[in-house]
């Protein structure tokens, strides 16, 4: 790799950096992003990690800053093969053409129901790429007969199994969720199952045949199942506030069918926190925010606390103690452990000397608030399990990284790929002002509020991949810096992207709290060296 250029063969239309870690390939037909996909699974460059498939981009992702300015490279030299549609899975949907926007779709078109449905049946989709949520394929049809624009307004909750036009796509939605397109039917077909071999029921690539059926069909949505397992030792969870989540260090490797890597927010806190008890690093841990959680051990376990410095308090019959924070402690059998808010900083992690044992999806536990997938949020009554202890042995205490209390927090930046979309002076506003995160954030995304920065294109930029860190900047103009639980791909222009190595830091900061950006993009492959990767 690279191929030889033949006559037939594409070339990238044009190369752009996502932060330190992404290089995005534009390209001029859907059928070239398909090729290029599949010739990057067959045949990967050196140090490349995920391909995600868009619109009309693809997205690469490497695993080192040198890395990545390799494959920048190599793409912008690369000969794309024609795209090959033969041996492709076909995939067929049953549906009931019944869905609401039914006749406003016929009138958009300009034709008739009946027309639709045979428009809809009678070709043969192929799956473009996927995001959203796990399980939704954009589907490009043989012909722009059913080309409808989005609803005016989304609607804020869409059944499972709805059959929808967007633009020139169409999908199903695979469980229940927001959403703005044109809804002509629906379907029993899950769109997503993590019990399959293969959890999703189509892929990029995929072909799909939809076949109009009379008979009412029901789309039951997989769920997590509880563990009901209160056997052996472990923590019995007395009270929890909402957002106390399992969380290990995610599942990468799976953007393609639309899944993020999701995993702990403040990763070196989750692995300080193993380390101290003596598990591997990205054993599954509690990730707490604002505390409120209370535990009580089921047998003598060893624990550690670790990030945002929550108050602590041990009791049981004999009287009360605290523990140290990244330090080893003890909680006896029937001693409960009571978590309160941290004086700075967000998110605690506590960590389990054999780790918690939580049913995995995709070879994680941790749970995607945006996704719906791994464990469901702590409630009173739930018991974790915890493993058998690990060989390795307890480890010492450790400094924790100095958390900023009422400090504006910096951000080191690289460079967006949409640069372009802005004003000359939008990425100077971006770093020269100070911005407050607002109560709406969450492990999707950081928002901010400020000084809206301008844009001097305001059509709709088709779907590119994400990664954690990018900032996009809705028409609104204020920006969102995307966190673990990502979509995959998005619509909105990404102006700037957060260094890897100041994830951690924005993990930590408060609704309320301050940011200022500095732009550091480097500029050669030697001013990457020194970078943490």
């Amino acid at each position: 790799m690279p191929e030889t250029l033949s006559s037939t063969a594409s070339r990238v239309v044009a190369v752009r950096s996502v932060g330190e870690r992404g290089v995005l390939a534009e390209l001029s037909a859907p059928e070239d992003v398909l090729a290029l996909t599949e010739m990057l699974k067959r045949n990967p460059f050196p140090g490349q990690r995920e391909v995600v498939p868009a619109a009309e981009t693809v997205l690469i992702t490497a695993e080192s800053p040198t890395a990545m300015l390799r494959i920048k490279a190599e793409v912008e030299k690369l000969a794309i093969p024609p795209y090959h549609q033969s041996g492709q899975k076909l995939v067929d949907i049953d549906t009931v053409y019944d869905g609401q926007d039914l006749r406003d779709v016929a009138d958009l078109a300009g034709i008739s129901v009946e027309a639709v449905v045979a428009a809809h049946t009678g070709q043969l989709w192929t799956v473009a790429f996927t995001g959203f949520v796990p399980g939704f394929g954009y589907m490009r049809g043989e012909n722009d007969s059913l080309t409808v624009p989005r609803r005016p307004s989304p609607r804020t909750s869409v059944d499972a199994g709805s059959v929808a036009l967007g633009g020139s796509y169409t999908g199903v939605y695979p469980r229940q969720s927001p959403g703005g397109w044109q809804i002509i039917g629906h379907t029993g077909c899950a769109m997503w199952d993590s019990d399959r071999t293969e959890p999703a029921l189509v892929s990029p690539g995929t072909s799909v045949r939809y076949r109009a059926v009379r008979d009412k069909v029901v789309v039951n949505e997989p769920t997590a199942r509880a563990d009901d397992n209160r056997a052996g030792a472990g923590l019995r969870v007395l009270r929890s506030l909402p957002l106390t989540l399992v969380q290990d260090l995610g599942r990468p490797g799976h953007a393609a069918i639309g899944v993020s890597r999701s995993g702990a927010l403040d990763q070196g806190s989750l692995r300080r926190a193993n380390r101290l008890v003596g598990n591997a690093e990205g054993a599954a841990a509690l990730e707490i925010v604002d505390g409120g959680l209370t535990v009580q051990a089921v047998g003598d376990q060893l624990l550690a606390i670790a990030g945002a410095p929550a108050g602590n308090r041990i009791t049981s019959e004999s009287g009360s103690r605290s523990a140290k924070v990244a330090t080893p402690f003890a909680l006896m059998d029937g001693e409960v452990l009571t978590l309160s808010a941290p004086s700075v900083g967000v998110r605690s992690y506590l960590a389990v000397r054999g780790a918690i044992d939580a049913e995995g999806v995709l070879g994680s536990c941790s749970a995607d608030t945006l996704a719906g997938l791994g464990s469901k949020p702590l409630a009173a009554g739930d018991f974790l399990v915890v493993g058998p202890p690990p060989a390795q042995a307890v480890g010492l205490p450790e400094t924790q990284p100095v958390f900023p209390e009422d400090e504006t927090v910096e951000l080191e930046l690289g460079p967006g790929p949409r640069m372009d979309w802005f004003s000359p002076g939008a990425l100077e506003s971006l770093v020269t002002q100070e911005w407050t995160v607002t109560n709406d954030s969450n492990r999707i995304g950081m928002r901010l509020s400020g000084v809206p920065l301008e844009r001097i294109r305001h059509d709709e930029l088709p779907s590119e991949g994400t990664i954690c860190g990018v900032i996009q900047v809705p028409p609104t103009g204020e920006p969102v810096v995307f966190l673990s639980d990502h979509p995959v791909t998005g619509g909105y222009p990404v102006i700037a992207v957060v260094a890897p190595k100041d994830l951690d830091k924005a993990a930590q900061i408060p609704a309320g709290g301050r940011v200022r950006f500095k732009y550091a993009p480097p500029t050669t492959e030697s001013s990457y060296q020194c970078a943490r990767s």
